[in-house]
């Protein structure tokens, strides 16, 4: 079956209970957290050998995220004890016409501070087939984005197959004098797999599309495919939202010859929609790995999204089996 590697920072999550303001009671919901860390932990709880590279500090809570990790089964080995700071992030959920809102809490972390040479490439790419990366840890920083190119770098000059999310965050790039085309387009450039939609390919690309709905995303999918010769397959959603708690979401899967494209599906009674992202992009990587087509990619990856869509935190903790029922509906009580 082969072995991931998800690479990116790992975190805290705190979110007031249900929908009540941040601090409006002093309470906190607390979850595991992190784009690169919620594919891993959902590509485990499919079954996949899959492992985690990132930094912690040693303290109470690195050491309560990477047992969480571990419980998952994700192989924590890749993650080295250095700095003194957890990344934290606080999500107060919207409700009805209230948006959600996210705040960050993570500069000088310990991943954000570890140097570009800290990172053994030759022992955490040991029998990888397949490096996935986002686009959330080159916004951290010079140095996160230095390092996430030099990882890039790494698997391809070992044939290593790399997925690779946008995860567009304008909120970090803004952060520090940075130059999001510039550093993205370098690891897209390198990347077989790209979860990303027309939006992020305008901003690869620097360039806007004309058309409209599926004609759009098949001409942003057609440019870039053009750009990026390694670039064999895109994946990407598309999400109408109505309120916070209804939502309407589709998956697409282009390839250089061809697509496949799901109806929408209406997503009511939204638990937690962070991490659907997440979800989707193990979805397709599990359904590719365990030899689906592109039709086969885009029903799962949006089947375990919408899955996500039920469960609070930012992780999918769904299997095969869960996977099944969904798409072969009926919401009555499993007896």
């Amino acid at each position: 079956m082969g072995r991931f590697l998800a690479f990116g920072e790992i975190m805290l999550r705190l979110s007031p209970p249900g929908r009540e303001l941040l601090m409006q009671t002093p309470k906190f919901d607390v979850w595991v957290a992190g784009a690169e860390a919620n594919v891993a932990v959902a590509l485990a709880k499919l079954g996949h050998d899959v492992g985690f590279a990132s930094a912690l500090p040693d303290n109470d809570l690195g050491r309560a995220a990477l047992t969480n990790l571990r419980g998952a089964g994700v192989d924590t080995r890749g993650i080295q004890f250095r700095g003194e700071r957890m990344g934290l992030y606080f999500v107060t959920s919207g409700a009805g016409m209230r948006a959600t809102e996210v705040i960050y809490d993570r500069a000088y972390s310990s991943f954000a501070e570890t140097p570009t040479e800290a990172w053994d490439w030759d022992a955490l790419l040991a029998g990888v087939d397949r490096l996935h990366l986002s686009g959330i840890t080159p916004a951290l920083g010079p140095v996160p984005a230095a390092t996430a190119i030099a990882a890039a770098n790494a698997a391809a000059a070992r044939g290593i197959a790399i997925s690779f999310d946008g995860n567009w965050r304008g909120k970090l790039w803004e952060r520090w004098d940075s130059d999001p085309r510039g550093i993205l387009t370098q690891l897209v450039a390198q990347a077989d797999l790209l979860f990303g939609n027309h939006r992020d390919i305008a901003l690869l690309l620097g360039r806007e599309f004309s058309s409209d709905g599926e004609e759009r995303r098949r001409e942003a999918t057609e440019a870039a495919f053009a750009a990026f010769p390694k670039l064999q397959i895109i994946a990407s959603t598309a999400r109408h939202v109505e309120h916070v708690d209804l939502h309407r979401l589709s998956a697409r899967i282009d390839t250089r010859s061809d697509h496949a494209q799901t109806e929408e599906v209406v997503l009511a009674g939204i638990v937690d929609r962070i991490g659907g992202g997440d979800a989707f992009a193990a979805g397709v990587l599990h359904a590719l790995r365990s030899g689906g087509d592109s039709a086969e990619a885009a029903r799962t990856g949006l089947a375990l999204a919408a899955l996500k869509h039920s469960l609070p935190g930012d992780a999918s903790l769904f299997r095969q089996a869960d996977i099944d029922a969904y798409l072969a509906g009926g919401l009555d009580v499993r007896r």
